[in-house]
C-alpha cells in the first residue's frame, strides 16, 4: 500500500479524492481536540482503500476540503469504513449537515460475528491482523504544528489497519449471512438527528429533579440557555455551569440576582454580571412543562415487582445461553430495558421483529409464557421446549 505525504494543498486533496472516487470503499478516520471548546475541531483526517493512504490535514493554509466532503457525503458508490465512528462522523455533519453515506462501522459489524460488545481499535486489530498497536501518540496535541512523524504514522496506521481488516469481516458476515443484520444499525448510524443537539430537549439528558411541571419547565428553559451560551462562546457546557447546578436552580429558583452567589458552584461574580443577568430573564419568563413533555413515572423494581424481576433474570440468562451458541453480542440481540417491558407483557418490542425474533425473541417469548424451560445436558445449561421435556420424560418411563 502506497502511504502519502500529509497532504496540505487543496490541488493534491482533489487528485486523492478522484482516485478514491473509484475505490468499492475507503477506510476513514479523524483526529480532534474538544476538551476546550463546544464544537469539536477537526485537526487531521486519514483516509485509505486498499491500494494507498494518506493523512490530511485540516489546518493547513487555504486547503478547500471540499473534494473529501463530497466523497464522504455525495459519493453512494463509496462505502465508508469507520470504527466506532460516532465522534467522526459528528465532526462531518457539523461540517455538511450531512453524514457519509453508505456507512459501515467495523465495531457494530464485530457484535454480529463475535461476543464483543463494544471492542476497541487496538483489540480489533490485535484480532484480526495479529498486530500491537503503539498508543503513545494517542492523546498527544493534535492541533499543534508541525505534527511529528510519530504522529502521522500512528494515524494513518488507523486507517490503513481498517482497509485490511474490512474485506476480511466481510468475508466473514458473508459466510455466516448476517450482514442484512447491520442494515438497521447502519441506518441509525446515519441518521443525522444523532448528532444534532436541539438545545429545546437538552434538558432531558439531565437527571430530572421530581416530575413537577414548573421545576420541569425552568429545566428545560435553563438547559437550552446554557446550550446556547456554550455554542456562542465555542467553549463546553459545563463551563458555563455543571448540571448539578442548573438542577439545583431549576429546583430552588432565586428571587435576586445577587442571590446566585450563594449557589454552590457559582462564582460571586454572577451577582452582579451579564451572564447573571440573562439567566435571570430565564427563570422569570420559564413556563411549566406541558403535559405532553412530562417524563413517564419511574417505575421502582422491575414492572411485575418481584415476579416480573425473575422472568426478566430468566430473560437474561437465556440471552446469555442464545450468544454464546450463535457467538453474536447479547447487545446486538436486545438490551436490558426490553426483557424487563417483556416480562413485563409488552409485546410491541424490536426484539419481537425481524431478525431478532427468529434467532432469540421467538424463544423468549415462549420462556414468557411458559413454553420454554431450562436443562442440563452433558454438563451445559440449554434451552428445551416443555412439550419435548415431557415427551422424553413419558418416553424414559415408558422404558422401565
Amino acid at each position: 500500500m502506497k502511504i502519502h505525504d500529509l497532504i496540505t494543498t487543496s490541488d493534491k486533496l482533489a487528485e486523492l479524492c478522484e482516485r478514491l472516487a473509484k475505490s468499492e470503499f475507503v477506510a476513514v478516520d479523524t483526529e480532534f481536540m474538544r476538551e476546550n471548546t463546544y464544537w469539536p475541531e477537526l485537526c487531521l483526517v486519514q483516509i485509505a482503500d486498499e491500494n494507498e493512504a494518506a493523512a490530511i490535514d485540516p489546518l493547513a493554509d487555504g486547503i478547500d476540503l471540499t473534494p473529501l466532503l463530497d466523497l464522504l457525503t455525495e459519493n453512494e458508490d463509496v462505502l465508508k469504513i469507520f470504527h466506532a465512528g460516532g465522534q467522526d462522523v459528528e465532526i462531518i455533519v457539523n461540517m455538511t449537515e450531512k453524514t457519509p453515506h453508505p456507512i459501515f462501522d467495523t465495531q457494530i459489524a464485530m457484535m454480529a460475528i463475535s461476543q464483543s460488545e463494544q471492542i476497541g481499535y487496538a483489540n480489533l486489530v490485535e484480532t484480526w491482523l495479529g498486530i500491537t498497536v503503539d498508543k503513545g501518540a494517542r492523546f498527544t496535541d493534535w492541533s499543534r504544528r508541525p505534527l511529528t512523524d510519530r504522529q502521522i504514522e500512528y494515524a494513518i496506521g488507523d486507517v490503513t489497519h481498517l482497509a485490511k481488516i474490512f474485506p476480511r469481516m466481510l468475508e466473514k458476515l458473508i459466510k455466516t449471512d448476517r450482514g442484512s443484520w447491520l442494515n438497521a444499525e447502519m441506518d441509525k448510524l446515519a441518521d443525522t438527528s444523532n448528532y444534532v443537539t436541539d438545545p429545546e430537549q437538552a434538558w432531558r439528558r439531565i437527571r430530572q429533579p421530581g416530575r413537577n411541571p414548573q421545576v420541569l419547565g425552568r429545566l428545560k428553559a435553563l438547559a437550552a440557555w446554557r446550550e446556547g451560551e456554550a455554542q456562542h462562546k465555542n467553549i463546553p457546557r459545563g463551563r458555563i455551569m455543571r448540571d448539578e447546578t442548573l438542577a439545583d436552580i431549576a429546583s430552588h429558583p432565586p428571587k435576586q440576582q445577587k442571590d446566585l452567589a450563594k449557589v454552590r458552584g457559582l462564582s460571586g461574580a454572577w451577582r452582579d454580571n451579564e451572564i447573571g443577568k440573562r439567566l435571570m430573564k430565564i427563570i422569570a419568563h420559564a413556563e411549566p412543562l406541558d403535559k405532553s413533555e412530562m417524563p413517564e413515572k419511574m417505575k421502582r423494581g422491575a414492572p411485575l415487582g418481584k415476579e416480573g424481576a425473575l422472568v426478566a433474570d430468566l430473560l437474561k440468562l437465556l440471552l446469555k445461553i442464545r450468544a454464546r451458541e450463535i457467538d453474536v453480542a447479547a447487545r446486538l440481540l436486545t438490551r436490558a430495558d426490553e426483557m424487563e417491558a417483556l416480562a413485563a407483557g409488552v409485546r410491541d418490542l424490536p426484539v419481537l421483529q425481524g431478525w431478532r425474533y427468529d434467532v432469540f425473541g421467538k424463544d423468549a417469548l415462549e420462556l414468557v409464557e411458559g413454553k420454554l424451560a431450562f436443562a442440563v445436558k452433558k454438563g451445559k445449561l440449554v434451552m428445551t421446549h416443555v412439550d419435548d421435556m415431557q415427551a422424553s420424560m413419558e418416553e424414559a418411563l415408558a422404558a422401565e
